[in-house]
């Protein structure tokens, strides 16, 4: 993985980068000591970004704004000795929060979870439309949704059409994020915004109704998801 942490405390970036070197040691590690010289470098982004939230002059939150309106794919991770800041942090979906009480502690279960992330990346679904053969990361699907004898497979840029069910889509993805939440939709847990009683809503601003009979297995699912 290539990693960058950010934060204005020199003891915290020495004690992270040297605990990554020595936990992940095939990983890249940048250090930055403000969300500016982070934003300007013309280094790629990173795999990871390790984000402290309460930082002078440019915070992390505004740093996160910035990763937003760049649509990169960078983890975040928040870093933060202030709890009751992590609710504010929501709103720029980060992957997870660390607590500085217990950095170490919480940073290696984290970081394995980045590693399952981004090697999930990797994985593509193939099939059939329109006598064609398509190839799509698995990332890149926000739902499949049942339409009488077809399923359409929705993402960002487009709608394709298969010919399956419902139920052999869910046994071939097992394993992946994805959530049955109605009988007529399987979603990636990877692109949920928003969740409601009843619906949730996708970072493509789609929103998907949620099952009676899924609720309370599939928000249960969801919330450890956005939590983890």
């Amino acid at each position: 993985m290539n990693i960058a942490l950010c934060d204005d405390e020199e003891k915290i970036l020495e004690e992270l980068a040297s605990f990554i070197k020595d936990e992940f040691p095939e990983s890249k590690v940048q250090t930055f000591a403000d969300g500016e010289s982070f934003i300007s470098s013309t280094q790629e982004r990173p795999d990871v970004l390790l984000l402290d939230i309460d930082m002078p002059g440019m915070s992390g939150m505004e740093v996160a704004s910035h990763f937003a309106q760049e649509k990169a794919r960078t983890l975040i991770v928040f870093v933060t000795a202030h709890d009751e800041l992590v609710y504010d942090s929501f709103k720029y979906h980060p992957f997870a929060f660390v607590r500085k009480k217990f950095l170490l502690e919480e940073l290696r279960n984290v970081l394995k979870d980045c590693e399952k992330e981004i090697e999930g990346r990797k994985r593509h679904f193939v099939f059939q439309s329109a006598s064609k053969t398509i190839n799509i990361a698995e990332s890149d699907i926000l739902y499949f949704e049942s339409q009488a004898n077809y399923l359409a497979l929705c993402t960002k840029d487009g709608d394709y059409r298969l010919r399956s069910t419902m139920a052999n889509i869910e046994r071939e993805l097992q394993g992946s994020d994805f959530l049955r939440i109605h009988k007529g939709f399987l979603v990636n847990l990877e692109h949920i915004k928003i969740l409601k009683s009843d619906t949730l809503e996708l970072d493509s601003g789609a929103k998907l109704p949620i099952g009676k009979s899924y609720s309370e297995a599939a928000k249960e699912s969801i919330l450890r998801y956005m939590r983890r």
